[in-house]
């Protein structure tokens, strides 16, 4: 069974998208692009540029966003307008025609690819997705495996806390997509602050498996990333129980900028914790430098594998997103056909074995 550990499907983005307002949902989707892997143009002429005016320097939060009447356009295209001059980030690919993604779709794009199931992750860009989400594994239930995610900086509040509650016990969701999204209220606690003890206490309590995407905030920079992942891994300790997912998986820019992994001790040891998995998956923020087949991410995936073993490692997609650079069925394929180091077992393993442990996929 090869099971897909990030994709996501969603509603027409062109509104609040379950928040409380249009205005939010867009303030989510501007922070997201401020350092995207994906390409910027100038509308008129197609020019290739920094989207450098979507944010103040030295303000990384949502205060430093810049108004420059960010909106939701067509064929994959977030829209802004600076100075009187329109620009767009091409955010999706250019053949998604209007930004939705309904189940239905990624289902065509499964049996196209060869995937058999996908775990749904979400994040604010996407909207407030806890009942999408469910609804999408409650008409597809072979085929989806939904997460809950929250407003993470607000993990302490009695409403947020009902709100994990809500989600697994009358919506079903099966584990937690952590965003490490805080700069919409500042960054003054990180994930391991004694006000969200309760918070780990419930996933914890529930046995959800956590898929956290770690951010390098509020810097942007490798000594944000290793800060913040210390932080993290102070709440992986104090939960051995509970399995734990990089998303993204280790950051190229930060430990392997000469082609091969070069970890400090300290995140080497993150990594190598027992409830730690990580994720495989590179042409979603590499492939718009790197070809297919990616050798380059072929050559890390081997050195993943000589480092912590197959058994640590789970492939993901980041579906519709990825196929800006590559087709899903191409998304895979490095992978599947090309990583010819790995045995077939390492290969089941990695795309789908591992997750379908992590998340009982099969076992319900």
């Amino acid at each position: 069974m090869i099971i897909d550990c990030h994709a996501h499907v969603f509603q027409h983005w062109d509104g609040p998208c379950g928040h409380p307002s249009t205005e939010i949902h867009l303030k989510y989707l501007q922070k997201v692009v401020t350092r995207p892997a994906a390409r910027t143009f100038r509308a008129r002429d197609g020019a290739e540029i920094k989207p450098t005016m979507l944010f103040r320097p030295g303000d990384n939060t949502w205060a430093g966003l810049t108004d420059v009447r960010f909106r939701v356009g067509q064929h994959g295209q977030l829209v802004f307008t600076w100075e009187g001059e329109d620009y767009f980030v091409q955010y999706m690919p250019v053949a998604m025609q209007d930004i939705v993604c309904p189940p239905e779709q990624m289902i065509a794009q499964m049996i196209n690819a060869g995937v058999d199931h996908i775990i749904l992750q979400a994040g604010g860009g996407y909207g407030v997705m806890n009942d999408y989400n469910a609804f999408a594994q409650s008409q597809y239930p072979t085929r989806f495996t939904g997460l809950l995610n929250i407003d993470e900086a607000t993990a302490d509040r009695p409403e947020t806390l009902a709100e994990v509650d809500r989600a697994v016990t009358k919506l079903g969701l099966k584990g937690l997509y952590y965003a490490h999204e805080m700069s919409r209220h500042g960054y003054a606690r990180n994930v391991d602050h004694a006000d969200f003890r309760p918070f780990w206490d419930k996933i914890a309590g529930y046995r959800l498996p956590v898929f956290i995407e770690l951010s390098g905030t509020p810097d942007y920079d490798r000594a944000s990333y290793v800060a913040n992942l210390a932080a993290l891994d102070r709440v992986i300790a104090a939960y051995p129980a509970t399995r734990f997912l990089l998303v993204m998986g280790p950051p190229v820019g930060h430990f392997a900028g000469t082609g091969a992994w070069d970890f400090p001790d300290e995140v080497e040891r993150t990594y190598r914790r027992e409830n730690v998995m990580i994720e495989v998956m590179f042409p979603i923020s590499w492939g718009g430098v790197w070809d297919y087949p990616f050798t380059e991410a072929q050559a890390l995936i081997r050195g993943m594998r000589d480092r912590w073993g197959a058994g640590k490692l789970v492939w993901g997609s980041d579906m519709p997103n990825v196929e800006r650079f590559c087709t899903y069925k191409q998304s895979l394929d490095y992978v599947r056909r090309y990583c010819d180091f790995l045995s077939a077992d390492e290969k089941d393993r990695i795309l789908g074995g591992n997750v379908a442990e992590m998340a009982g996929i099969g076992a319900r």
